[in-house]
């Protein structure tokens, strides 16, 4: 069978290589084995978890409308939140307890970016959501039908292009320190070449869904142990930040423009 490749850092080439015959005498008995409802099961506590510490921070934020009263919700959920996350994927048996605390902690941060984003355009809030679960269950669709296929050839692609994009971000990052953002203005900005980026980018973490569902359906495969289906989960979760924040960055752009 071939090793499982995906770009999402939470599930690597050899995420469940090792873990199929982990049990007593070298196998996992049918009870303690991964499963795929399970899986799903897990992934919507973990959603719920986000729903919920997000709405708080909205909430706190709706009361004030001041940024500075959340800016600290927002900071410990991206910094924690990354943490976590680390600890999460090289910890991956500690994963039934990281994985709800990663998804608070990102709930935090997201709902206050959110909450932000909504004080500037009215409505962008409840669309970004809209959207990223409109995505994540038309992705399912095209993978559960087989209207996309994950061939080498496919995986490889989306790979590079994430690859791509996150140097990207790095570059962009470093270069801002020194002061040199403004190479950066029109991609970040609201023009075509802007909305096309984010178009790109918004597609490319897509399809990042696909292989993080194919990922999954081999860990299931191959017998993974039943802690692996929060870290499946967990996976999930780390694309769906990331489909919604880019999601959140391509709407800002064109309610600029209005």
């Amino acid at each position: 069978m071939a090793l499982m490749k995906t770009s999402n850092p939470a599930l690597g080439d050899k995420t469940f290589q090792d873990l199929a015959n982990s049990g007593p005498g070298g196998v996992v008995d049918a009870a303690g084995r991964m499963t795929l409802n399970g899986t799903v099961n897990k992934t919507g506590v973990l959603l719920l978890c986000t729903v919920a510490t997000a709405s708080w921070t909205w909430h706190q934020f709706l009361q004030t409308r001041q940024v500075a009263d959340i800016g600290p919700m927002v900071l410990v959920g991206s910094l924690l939140g990354f943490v976590v996350a680390m600890v999460t994927i090289f910890k991956q048996q500690w994963a039934p307890v990281t994985a709800p605390i990663y998804a608070l902690l990102e709930g935090l941060a997201l709902g206050g970016l959110s909450a932000v984003a909504e004080m500037r355009y009215p409505g962008i809030g409840i669309q970004t959501v809209s959207l990223t679960f409109g995505t994540l269950f038309v992705m399912l669709f095209l993978y559960r039908t087989g209207v996309i296929k994950v061939t080498e050839k496919l995986r490889l692609g989306i790979i590079a292009a994430t690859g791509g994009i996150v140097a990207f971000y790095l570059i962009e990052m470093v270069m801002g320190f020194f002061g040199g953002g403004m190479h950066f203005a029109a991609i970040n900005g609201s023009g075509a070449l802007g909305i096309g980026f984010s178009v790109v980018v918004v597609a490319v973490a897509a399809l990042n869904l696909v292989l993080d569902f194919d990922s999954i359906e081999q860990g299931v495969r191959v017998g993974a142990p039943k802690y692996m289906e929060w870290y499946g989960a967990f996976a999930v979760m780390v694309t769906l930040v990331w489909l919604y924040l880019e999601i959140l960055r391509l709407l800002s752009k064109m309610r600029s423009r209005n």
